[in-house]
């Protein structure tokens, strides 16, 4: 990306710029000018050439913009810091308004995005992914019924074993845990949880690739030490 000429800042080259909008918690500016660069750069290139061809061009990139945000790493950034701080607000923050969203116009702003906004929102995607595997089981009451037997199964064998003294036996309790580790499983298969499992996970990984790629980046809130959160 390149930025607009300014006197006071001759002497840094526009990538050590752009390193330092991002470690100092500023990539929305990024975000902007990539989109409005990216934009004039269509609207001269489209006055040039013909309007069918940059259609399809357009088109075309789009496409493969769109494409691009399942190859990418989501989880590149993300730290036991983003998932340990507080959820955003769902309403003002994380769904925003209509001019929230934008389509990612170059390979990099999806990236970008994606990789910023899973760090800000990565509860918000959890309680997500939580909703969808709750909804899962309910439309699927043999894998409900399946995964409230094993945790029953296990709190049975946690009382058991306090009881039973378990603790002087090293070598019996291990044992027990190998069994009971095989009938859960058994238990997990047979109630098709892993179907459940997997729809939940299908459907929350999309809908937070697209939420994350068509998200702008917003002003991140920031701590006392300047640093954004």
């Amino acid at each position: 990306m390149v930025f607009t000429s300014n006197p006071l800042s001759l002497s840094v080259p526009d990538p050590f710029f752009e390193s330092w909008l991002r470690e100092n918690g500023y990539p929305e500016i990024i975000d902007q000018h990539t989109s409005t660069a990216i934009t004039t750069s269509t609207t001269t290139t489209t006055d040039a050439s013909s309007i069918t061809n940059g259609f399809f061009i357009s088109l075309f990139s789009r496409i493969c913009t769109l494409l691009s945000l399942f190859t990418i790493n989501p989880f590149s950034k993300l730290t036991n810091e983003d998932l340990a701080a507080q959820t955003p607000p769902w309403t003002t923050i994380f769904i925003g308004s209509s001019d929230s969203y934008s389509f990612p116009l170059s390979v990099s702003q999806a990236r970008m995005r994606v990789q910023e906004n899973v760090k800000r929102y990565a509860r918000n995607y959890a309680t997500l992914f939580v909703l969808f595997f709750a909804c899962s089981l309910y439309q699927m009451p043999l894998a409900l019924v399946g995964l409230i037997s094993c945790l029953a199964l296990w709190d049975v064998f946690k009382f058991c074993g306090e009881r039973w003294g378990l603790d002087r036996y090293p070598i019996i309790r291990e044992c027990l845990i190998r069994v009971a580790q095989c009938v859960a499983a058994v238990i997990l298969i047979c109630s098709n949880v892993q179907m459940a499992l997997f729809y939940a996970l299908g459907v929350s990984y999309a809908g937070m690739i697209l939420h994350a790629g068509f998200r702008k980046l917003a002003r991140a809130k920031q701590t006392p030490h300047g640093r954004s959160k």
